[in-house]
């Protein structure tokens, strides 16, 4: 076998791999009847909006560390 026919059945060895992976696990989104309510997750910061420093960055994230705080950097989430 030719190095290059050796590379060629590699290749398809694992494209054949993925494919089977992929049609065995599905991860798909699931649909949503139109007017049916969608679950709400609880909030994730255990401190109070007051207290944080709320610094937003570029992409809309916020500042998770206290108001006031004396670092330089802030902490996004």
């Amino acid at each position: 076998m030719s190095k290059e026919a050796a590379l060629r059945a590699m290749r398809e060895a694992r494209y054949a791999n993925r494919s089977a992976a992929s049609a065995a696990a599905p991860n798909r989104l699931k649909l949503v009847k139109p007017g049916a309510e969608l679950p709400v997750a609880p909030p994730v910061a255990d401190t109070p909006a007051e207290e944080l420093c709320g610094h937003r960055s570029m992409n809309g994230r916020t500042c998770t560390r206290e108001q006031g705080h004396a670092a330089k950097s802030h902490r996004y989430s």
